[in-house]
């Protein structure tokens, strides 16, 4: 993205910092009108991003606080403070990226995975094996759950540093797409090192692990134990990790705020507006229009990567919603919303667990309850966002239908605008095009048989009349009929061992 330092910044600075870009903040403190504060909409997508490490809801703001706070201790060079301040509020950017595995390994809901392994010490060899059996296919058989052990087991310290990898280097990559600094990017690939060299995956130790992942990496830990037992119990743990997890003095910095009880106490909000109290007041960052599709974008790459049968499913919807709109004579404005609203419809799934969402077998009716839940997700994030707001109807609108059958809402025709309409299309199109767990994709022809069953009860006809003409004028082939998992090569062990 393309920003600017504030007037006070000197040419120097922006020269060592390139991240920092052509827009900046007015002399009053407020934002000015070309942009809105980058922060904020980071801030409120974060949440999508707490549901998928399936951490309550506002842990990556609080994390950020707890990392700004100890920044502050620390007399944290005013330079350094706002690749430290993203870093801190999109830590987990890669975290949808071993979802599956996870899920695929354990045969157990990869939220609740995420959720133990915050609790323990799983730098620990016992730890870390008491995670795996208490974790292993839970609720089944005992000799299922033994094998299940035996195959996790199997993989051993290799296989766990390449879950982790997956997710740092994701991370980093998409921070990189949002146009973050270097220093933010790096802070991100090793969130999970530790100070003694005993954390993952390059086993970085001491100071070759950046400043800035330190403090990612007790913010973090600290907000977890935090929020699930309250400070007393956050500090013991930080404590009893001084110098094996984390920096020494980073320890003793938090403790010297442990008697500010009204910042521990505000912090329970978790609330968005405190952010901007931390946020460098001298490199606050505006997003334009071209940088909230830059950001929609970077979304629809988390929100892909959840599950390798939906690795580029975002993008295809938004690809074919914009062809369908550009020939029912949507404006440029329209084609813009539709196509943000497309490349974020999903941001909901990924609070769905990888078991519901790669079952290769008929969803039970539990299970199809949570999937059905997904758009209302979808809707409550986007609608935190002014900047999105205006697209959170049609983007939790997908599986909506004109008869009223639909969900989340059961919203009928009438209640469904043009955009609604496209977007409702294109997810099919997209999903029948495309591999999933009990079938291979189908061809152009197939797609439109089915379809076209649907015009008139479920799916509007001019929109499916114009999905028709760019399925049969586009030069794209069908689908290859593999399944996903061998598309991404890591992880067809995983599958055949949960098959």
């Amino acid at each position: 993205m393309s920003r600017t330092t504030t007037p006070s910044s000197s040419n120097a600075d922006t020269a060592a910092h390139p991240w920092l870009t052509t827009r900046y903040r007015a002399a009053d403190g407020r934002a000015s009108d070309n942009g809105v504060r980058l922060s904020q909409v980071l801030a409120g997508l974060s949440y999508a991003l707490d549901l998928t490490e399936g951490q309550r809801p506002g842990h990556s703001i609080r994390s950020c606080l707890i990392g700004m706070r100890i920044a502050e201790v620390i007399n944290l060079p005013r330079e350094e403070r706002s690749a430290l301040f993203y870093a801190l509020l999109m830590k987990d950017l890669g975290c949808s990226s071993n979802a599956a595995r996870f899920a695929a390994l354990f045969g157990s809901n990869d939220h609740d995975l995420k959720t133990n392994l915050k609790h323990i010490d799983w730098s620990q060899a016992l730890e870390s094996f008491r995670y795996v059996v208490c974790n292993a296919a839970p609720g089944a058989a005992l000799l299922q759950r033994v094998w299940r052990v035996l195959a996790v087991l199997s993989h051993g310290p290799e296989g766990a540093r390449s879950v982790v990898r997956t997710r740092c280097e994701r991370g980093a990559d998409i921070a990189r797409h949002l146009g973050l600094s270097e220093a933010t990017a790096s802070a991100i690939r090793a969130l999970d090192e530790h100070w003694d060299g005993h954390g993952q995956p390059y086993g970085l130790k001491g100071d070759a692990i950046p400043l800035h992942a330190r403090i990612l990496g007790l913010a973090q830990t600290v907000e977890v134990f935090f929020t699930e037992y309250g400070v007393l119990t956050a500090y013991d743990m930080a404590v009893a990790r001084r110098g094996t997890w984390f920096e020494p003095t980073l320890v003793d910095a938090l403790l010297s705020i442990c008697d500010d009880a009204s910042f521990w106490r505000e912090l329970g909000s978790g609330d968005a507006v405190r952010l901007q109290l931390v946020e460098p007041a001298d490199r606050v960052m505006l997003a334009d229009e071209g940088e909230l599709d830059q950001i929609a974008e970077a979304f629809a790459r988390v929100i892909d990567a959840k599950s390798p049968w939906t690795y580029r499913h975002s993008h295809g919807v938004a690809e074919m919603a914009v062809a369908i709109g550009r020939l029912l004579g949507l404006s440029a404005v329209e084609l813009r919303a539709l196509q943000r609203a497309a490349l974020l419809h999903d941001l909901g799934k990924l609070s769905v667990s990888n078991l519901i969402l790669d079952k290769p077998d008929k969803l039970t009716d539990a299970e199809f309850a949570v999937m059905r839940r997904h758009p209302e997700h979808t809707f409550a994030i986007l609608n935190r966002l002014s900047c999105f707001r205006g697209l959170a109807e049609d983007a939790s609108a997908h599986h909506e239908r004109l008869d009223g059958r639909g969900y989340h809402q059961g919203r009928r025709a009438h209640e469904l605008n043009r955009r609604a309409r496209i977007l409702s299309v294109a997810d099919i199109c997209d999903a029948l095009r495309g591999s999933r767990p009990y079938r291979p994709g189908l061809p152009t022809e197939r797609v439109l048989e089915i379809m076209d069953r649907q015009v008139g009860t479920a799916l509007d006809v001019e929109c499916v009349a114009a999905m028709r003409t760019v399925l049969t004028d586009c030069s794209t082939v069908d689908p290859i009929d593999i399944p996903a998992a061998r598309i991404v090569p890591t992880l067809v062990e995983d599958y055949q061992q949960a098959a």
